[in-house]
């Protein structure tokens, strides 16, 4: 069940009017297509690490547990601080527990993966509380030269408590992570990339994207995981109380809510706020909507979100733990 929630946003904040000072672009260009109004950058001395460890800190603020209760980290990330090891150790080095602690990397999809693999771990083993994390600095891979990505992307982290809980009674017959469902086609690799990579070029490179084409699938591949993980639960899409998209683009939001048939009002957009931060996205987005009371114990929310790979997947889940209805 997941019975916290938290998130972290650089201070270093850039609006459309600011980044077309050093970007040939505008506000009405950026907005237009993608909804954006802002984005946030890490400062030179500000890695994915402690974007993880401060929005880690917050989620176990609000889920009101012991940091030494965590025994489990799933970290997904597409910007980690070094090669290797993963990032997920720097985070559990920083919160002085010990807890099995690795990265995933799935890019934007990554959120939707790490929830998959960490509810499979504690089903099957000994975990019983889990971090599960996305953070991302994608200010590192932008090529302010390419207009049509860089005004997309942002930094940001977030992070929320998963546990695990046996019989319990609840007014509801189902609880936490009802199904997940997850993707990948590599026959897409092409379409969402970097220029670059440790054995190709040893070079992080820059994000290159087909965005027509990244476009047209996101709108499918996210409409039909939605609907797929819907089945897995045996819920319609009438019966969510809220869908939590992946923030990249305002325009594939609504196009999804259209072909899905939700209204609009229970879907949580915050894309204007921070951009496109990849696996941080979702838990940034259901952060801010349950700090707004929009999301309370109990909703039954819809995720989904697609990346680079192609990766793509959805999850249905009760939010939040009866133990406080």
């Amino acid at each position: 069940m997941i019975t916290g929630v938290g998130s972290y946003l650089p201070k270093n904040k850039f609006s459309n009017e600011s980044l077309s000072n050093f970007v040939d672009t505008s506000d009405e260009w950026i907005s237009k297509r993608s909804g954006i109004k802002n984005r946030h950058f890490v400062e030179d001395n500000e890695n994915t690490s402690d974007m993880a460890f401060f929005a880690a800190n917050k989620a176990l603020e609000n889920a009101q547990i012991s940091k030494n209760d965590i025994d489990l980290i799933v970290l997904a990330t597409t910007t980690p601080d070094n090669t290797f090891p993963s990032t997920a150790t720097l985070v559990q080095k920083k919160l002085e527990i010990n807890a099995v602690s690795f990265d995933i990397q799935a890019v934007c999809a990554g959120f939707i993966f790490a929830l998959s693999v960490a509810k499979s771990m504690m089903i099957e083993g000994m975990y019983k509380n889990c971090l599960v994390i996305g953070a991302d600095a994608m200010s590192k891979l932008l090529d302010w030269k390419d207009r049509s990505t860089s005004v997309l992307f942002g930094d940001g982290a977030g992070a929320i408590i998963l546990q695990k809980f046996e019989n319990i009674e609840s007014k509801y017959d189902d609880w936490g992570i009802l199904s997940n469902i997850i993707h990948s086609d590599g026959q897409f690799y092409n379409l969402l990339k970097t220029t670059g990579g440790v054995s190709t070029s040893q070079k992080v490179g820059f994000i290159e994207m087909e965005g027509k084409e990244v476009f047209k699938h996101a709108i499918d591949k996210l409409s039909t995981s939605l609907d797929e993980a819907l089945k897995n639960s045996n819920k319609n899409i009438d019966e969510l109380d809220w869908l939590v998209p992946h923030q990249a683009n305002q325009r594939i939001i609504l196009a999804v809510a259209d072909k899905m048939k939700i209204d609009v009002s229970k879907v949580i957009s915050t894309v204007k706020d921070h951009g496109n931060t990849s696996a941080a996205s979702i838990p940034l987005a259901l952060d801010n909507a349950i700090a707004s009371n929009k999301i309370l114990n109990g909703n039954l929310i819809g995720l989904h979100a697609i990346g680079g790979g192609l990766s793509w997947g959805a999850s249905i889940i009760r939010i939040g733990t009866p133990k406080i209805l």
